[in-house]
């Protein structure tokens, strides 16, 4: 994306040139706009997102992590709502009847008649009618949803930092000046440093922030585009759309709880 880290190794030997990893036995310097990009900062922020997500989708009640394991539309976002346990995708052969369920990681995996959950197990296509009655509920009570999705913005907006990267930014640069300052004059420049040090860290932290804001700004504004494009309801499975709007799916004795990425909630009795 452009950066760079220096002093990522450093040498430890002059003679045989011999160099190690840098854990902190030396300082490491992060230039900004070192060379010319390969992809867009954006786009690599989210990869790395997607990335991290991906080592660890979940931890269960018991504290086992689970991982990324496909890439169906419902994987890793069905969960369990007596355990908190990811349902996995299962085929079943029942006397030559072939069906796809969903069944939740507890009951698939060896323990003890005692721990495995006993919550329902659910054909696929059950979940598919789910997700495609709660897309039909915004569409008819709209109004009431775009308001709520209006708040959510407004949200965000308030949430956001007082100082921006930019602004973090713009000071380090002052106070860099007034570091080398004091160094040419021989005075003590450690509490500058420190500071510095400090603002490094809060400017990365701001970055991240403001990544995750503008990622959930964008999820708000893909469901307000689907409430407006969409002026009929939906009368087909799309796996398409449910990957792109909706979050986790909750699996109770006798409804779902629908999980939207811009931050609505439905419940959908089955």
């Amino acid at each position: 994306m452009g950066d760079a880290l220096l002093q990522k190794t450093y040498t430890t030997d002059f003679l045989t040139k011999k160099r190690i990893k840098n854990n902190g036995t030396v300082p490491q310097y992060y230039v900004e706009g070192d060379h010319e990009a390969i992809i867009p900062k954006d786009l690599f922020m989210q990869v790395q997102a997607e990335l991290v997500r991906r080592r660890v989708v979940h931890v269960s009640p018991t504290g086992k992590k689970r991982s990324f394991s496909c890439n169906h539309c419902f994987a890793q976002m069905v969960f369990c709502g007596d355990c908190g346990e990811l349902y996995r995708r299962v085929h079943w052969n029942n006397h030559g009847c072939k069906s796809i369920v969903w069944r939740c990681i507890s009951r698939l995996e060896p323990g003890s008649a005692e721990t495995n959950c006993t919550n329902r197990t659910i054909n696929e296509l059950l979940l598919q009618e789910a997700t495609v009655k709660a897309f039909n509920q915004i569409l008819t009570e709209r109004d009431v949803f775009l308001k709520t999705l209006q708040q959510n913005i407004a949200k965000a907006v308030v949430n956001a930092d007082t100082l921006s990267p930019d602004g973090i930014q713009s000071r380090l640069l002052e106070l860099q000046k007034e570091l080398i300052k004091k160094a040419n004059n021989k005075q003590d420049y450690d509490a500058i440093a420190d500071e510095i040090i400090r603002l490094r860290d809060q400017k990365e932290q701001s970055e991240l922030d403001s990544h995750h804001r503008e990622e959930a700004m964008n999820r708000i504004k893909e469901l307000q585009n689907f409430i407006a494009g969409q002026e009929t309801d939906i009368t087909e499975f799309d796996e398409a759309l449910v990957k792109k709007l909706i979050d986790k799916i909750t699996v109770f004795a006798d409804h779902f709880t629908v999980e939207f990425k811009s931050g609505i909630t439905i419940d959908i009795e089955s």
